[in-house]
């Protein structure tokens, strides 16, 4: 065996190996749930983005609230019996706002109990999916964070209050656009 086969054969490893960790994080994730909703009597939902470390090739993966989110959140609750309560497990830094307002709309109009459980934090549209619920179960020391939204880098406030105190001729066009949107 060469040098190069040996490097070929950690590289596949190495790339695999994450790959492998997750599908068998997922199992345990799921016999979890399973669990839980036998206990509970409810139809339990996950959102947690960051749960893990994931990498590619040494990059972080980072996840937000995002309209995938919310496309399979809301098909899990239409597909849930209306009165069947919903527990919502939410560990999330937020998103985006349409995704956040879409959740936290199907969760609003469902028959039954929604609870919403943050273990660690739900910050910004975390909170406000969570305080679409009729009552959230937080850890001992779990935070919910401010809504606060965002444009590009920005806070939305922040964009709007450049707008409210510049003479409109010191602001560049892409601030404007930005608080044509935040507003």
């Amino acid at each position: 065996m060469t040098f190069m086969d040996i490097f070929w054969i950690f590289f596949m490893i190495s790339l695999l190996q994450p790959l492998f960790h997750q599908q068998w994080l997922n199992g345990a994730r799921q016999r979890l749930i399973a669990k839980l909703e036998k206990d509970r009597g409810s139809r339990v939902i996950i959102l947690v983005h960051r749960q893990e470390t994931m990498s590619f090739l040494g990059f972080p993966i980072l996840r937000y609230i995002d309209i995938n989110d919310s496309e399979e959140v809301i098909r899990a609750i239409e597909l849930t019996d209306a009165e069947v309560p919903l527990d919502i497990v939410l560990h999330t830094p937020g998103g985006l706002v349409l995704a956040s307002v879409q959740i936290a709309r199907a969760l609003q109009k469902h028959k039954g109990k929604v609870r919403v459980i943050v273990p660690h934090y739900a910050m910004s549209g975390g909170t406000l999916i969570a305080l679409a619920a009729n009552e959230i179960i937080m850890g001992p020391n779990a935070v919910l964070g401010p809504v606060d939204p965002q444009l590009s880098q920005y806070p939305a406030s922040s964009i709007l209050t450049v707008v409210e105190k510049k003479p409109i001729k010191d602001i560049d066009d892409q601030t404007l656009i930005m608080a044509d949107n935040g507003g």
